[in-house]
């Protein structure tokens, strides 16, 4: 009996950008031109003087060929990846008002009040059991990644 392979996140990822690359490189080359850039962020409501444009190449642009390759493209999404772990950290340490590593319902609430979202209790209630996944009555921050993210 075959024994089904488990990918690990790093594989998963791989998958994902495959599959995001290919549809960004229009053309089947292997990179993504300026010109297929250019058309992707329109495409997605920017837009981009060419200069911007350039930059964005430049940027992870390793071998300076003007395009980004695959492997390019990996970092670029991986660097994203990580900046953006990053910011959810900084934003659950936020919420996270006694510094336990979990957020209560009392902070929960506490926070969105001084953000402006006055909540009624049932309100508070369900927003905190969506993210309290394994129903332990605090989110550790990898549930509240997985709230912000959707993910």
């Amino acid at each position: 009996m075959a024994q089904k392979q488990q990918l690990s996140e790093t594989e998963k990822r791989r998958i994902e950008y495959k599959e995001a690359f290919e549809l960004f490189d229009t053309d089947g080359s292997g990179a993504i031109s300026h010109k297929e850039m250019g058309e992707l962020m329109r495409k997605m409501g920017h837009n981009p003087t060419k200069q911007e444009i350039q930059d964005m190449i430049n940027e992870v642009d390793a071998d300076n060929n003007g395009e980004i390759d695959f492997e390019e493209f990996v970092a670029m999404m991986e660097l994203q990846r990580v900046t953006t772990d990053a910011e959810l950290r900084e934003a659950f340490k936020v919420f996270d008002t006694d510094g336990d590593g979990t957020i209560s319902i009392d902070e929960l609430g506490q926070v969105m009040k001084s953000l402006g979202e006055e909540l009624t209790p049932n309100e508070l209630h369900a927003m905190f059991a969506e993210a309290d996944k394994d129903g332990n009555y605090r989110i550790d921050f990898y549930e509240f990644k997985s709230m912000m993210t959707g993910k």
